[in-house]
């Protein structure tokens, strides 16, 4: 399983993007598909996932009301789409599939849980 990110980019604060995640595999409809960032310096942390039925879970009450997670199975790919982008925003985003689940987990998004990561794609956001 391959995962590619793409659709950071800098933006003024109050902007929006759409990130991308294609999953290769004919197994993507199944898997649980999460979204993380890491600022620069700190650790990577879950932000969003998405289980295989669409439901979907929040780990950062920072994002709740801006970003949103979803999925086109046809397509192979999640998206993240983040309005009304915060300077604090500011990150390397990586999306991840955990291949033994089709849901997320409910109370914390397990790194080591994921097999498959995607190179990155970075957000910045100007005050």
């Amino acid at each position: 399983v391959q995962l590619q990110a793409s659709g950071g980019g800098s933006v003024q604060a109050g902007g929006s993007l759409r990130l991308s995640c294609v999953v290769s595999g004919i197994g993507m409809p199944y898997y649980a598909v999460g979204w993380f960032r890491q600022v620069s310096g700190n650790k990577r942390a879950g932000v969003l996932c998405i289980s295989s039925d669409g439901g979907t879970t929040y780990y950062t009450n920072f994002v709740k009301g801006r970003f949103t997670i979803s999925r086109d199975n046809d397509k192979n790919t999640v998206y993240l789409q983040m309005n009304n982008l915060k300077p604090e925003d500011t990150a390397m985003y990586y999306c991840a599939a955990d291949r033994l689940r089709t849901q997320c987990r409910s109370d914390t998004l397990i790194q080591t849980d994921f097999h498959s990561w995607g190179q990155g794609t970075l957000v910045t956001v100007s005050s």
